[in-house]
């Protein structure tokens, strides 16, 4: 069981940064690639990125790639979304999720509540 919470979202300019941490439960966390998501109103909840057991293989959705960057630090059992260049369509309920990786939800067991970045023009 792992249990997952996100921080750090908030209302940004566009063109603005901000980094969103996701602080995990349990002794398991480094046995998981984990994943964040992000949903905006009236959308499905879409792929933004993963990373690897280790932290050394990440990928990311072409919308948010040479914006974003997913980092790990597993002694601390949180995983972090470094997000650059903010646009107004970044605008979304951000989750990050533990699971078998990659871009698909139904791959992830664990979720997050979320947390809300919003970017003005």
């Amino acid at each position: 069981q792992v249990q997952l919470v996100e921080s750090g979202g908030g209302l940004v300019q566009a063109g603005g940064s901000l980094r969103l941490s996701c602080a995990a439960s349990g002794r398991t966390f480094s046995s998981y690639p984990m994943g964040w998501f992000r949903q905006a109103p009236g959308k499905e909840r879409e792929f933004v990125g993963t990373i690897s057991r280790s932290g050394g293989i990440t990928s990311y959705a072409d919308s948010v790639k040479g914006r974003f960057t997913i980092s790990r630090d597993n002694a601390k059992n949180t995983v972090y979304l470094q997000m650059n260049s903010l646009k107004p369509e970044d605008t979304a309920v951000y989750y990050c999720a533990a699971g078998l990786g990659g871009w698909d939800t139904s791959k992830y067991d664990y979720w997050g509540q979320g947390t809300q970045v919003t970017v003005s023009s």
